[in-house]
């Protein structure tokens, strides 16, 4: 299945044509998917709550909140020592659509401690809606966690 969907630029109409439309938003969910099986190559399988280590970057969090026969929704989170109290940053709600191939953020963190977020965030809101946004980031941050060297492989399977 991966192999079909190996990169983005597969995608039947680019998010990057037409940014903010119905059908280029659609495609940035698409996009999404894709990076989203980078990272996590068994969407349909993933389970619990995992961490992913890598040297020079913060550990990547990912946690199962809810699963149905088509979709996943987890969250997707750096979480920092704040004075002694964790903090989630970006704190991202994801529900990933098995059968349609999308992942879309449904929720996540209205301020962002890090300034590279934070201005991403303040650059596009003046733009383009919640919604775009939101996976816009996600789209972006997929790719900088999967070049990293950040990857959730799921449980082993005798």
């Amino acid at each position: 299945m991966l192999a079909t969907l190996e990169y983005d630029t597969n995608c039947a109409v680019s998010w990057r044509a037409r940014p903010g439309s119905f059908v280029s938003l659609m495609s940035l969910y698409e996009s999404n998917y894709i990076r989203l099986a980078w990272l996590v190559p068994d969407l349909r399988g993933v389970e619990g709550s995992q961490v992913s280590r890598v040297a020079g970057d913060c550990a990547l969090h990912l946690s199962v909140d809810e699963r149905a026969r088509y979709t996943t929704t987890f969250r997707l989170t750096y979480v920092f020592d704040d004075a002694g109290t964790p903090l989630a940053d970006p704190d991202l709600q994801i529900r990933v659509y098995h059968d349609a191939r999308l992942a879309e953020v449904q929720a996540c963190a209205r301020w962002h401690r890090h300034s590279m977020l934070e201005a991403l965030r303040s650059q596009l809101a003046r733009e383009l809606g919640d919604r775009w946004l939101r996976n816009v980031m996600l789209n972006k941050w997929l790719d900088y966690c999967v070049e990293r060297g950040h990857r959730f492989p799921g449980p082993s399977r005798s």
